[in-house]
């Protein structure tokens, strides 16, 4: 690829020898691609996995002692005859502030709740004779947070690993807590994490480069 540019700035008069120089280029690139996807393909997987946890740790704020946050439960298509049997169910320490609202457009309740002081919780979500729960985390700390738990499914428990599924026949589709988004503090600036994250592993390449022989 140097050679490719060195040769347009020198041959800068010769039409002919600038295209054939881009298309050295060209193969150039398509060769360094390919052979980049190798440990591409190696890495993806498992930094995706890292990344889900990653983000259920720093994505997100915990709901603080004397805040509040909605509870959101959506129902299966073909569930909504059995709406008006929802029930909210709260572990002391939280309170719910509202009653339900029920968005039939959505197929979705909803509730707003607040909490009295720190903890790690429970609520559960009853309709009819079946219960589902749902943690909830109220603390200024990082901690382990999930903001929806969703039904069983590869991608669901990839990017939202904190929970468990919902079960297969459960006519609940996802109870979600809407938790506020996080940032890490880098140098009295609030930085999203995958920002901060990039920064750092960028900072790491270019001191370690030489070591393993690295070049850019």
């Amino acid at each position: 690829m140097q050679a490719g540019l060195f040769e347009m700035r020198l041959f800068s008069d010769d039409l002919r020898t600038i295209l054939q120089a881009q298309a050295d280029i060209l193969q150039a690139m398509l060769m360094y691609l390919r052979l980049s996807a190798v440990p591409l393909l190696w890495m993806i997987l498992p930094l995706a996995v890292v990344t889900a946890h990653l983000q259920s740790h720093y994505g997100y704020q915990g709901l603080n002692a004397g805040g509040s946050a909605l509870v959101k439960v959506q129902l299966r298509p073909g569930s909504e005859n059995q709406a008006r049997s929802l029930a909210l169910d709260l572990p002391p320490g939280l309170r719910a502030e509202t009653p339900m609202v029920w968005i039939p457009a959505l197929r979705e309740a909803t509730w707003r709740i607040a909490a009295d002081r720190d903890g790690d919780y429970v609520l559960s979500v009853a309709l009819g004779d079946a219960r589902f729960t749902k943690t909830v985390l109220v603390s200024n700390f990082v901690g382990r947070r999930s903001p929806i738990r969703l039904e069983s499914g590869i991608l669901n428990q990839l990017f939202y690993p904190s929970e468990p599924p919902l079960p297969v026949d459960a006519p609940i589709s996802s109870i979600a807590v809407t938790y506020a988004d996080g940032y890490v503090p880098v140098a009295g600036w609030d930085v999203d994490w995958l920002m901060a994250f990039f920064l750092f592993s960028l900072g790491v390449a270019l001191v370690f480069k030489h070591r393993f022989k690295v070049t850019f």
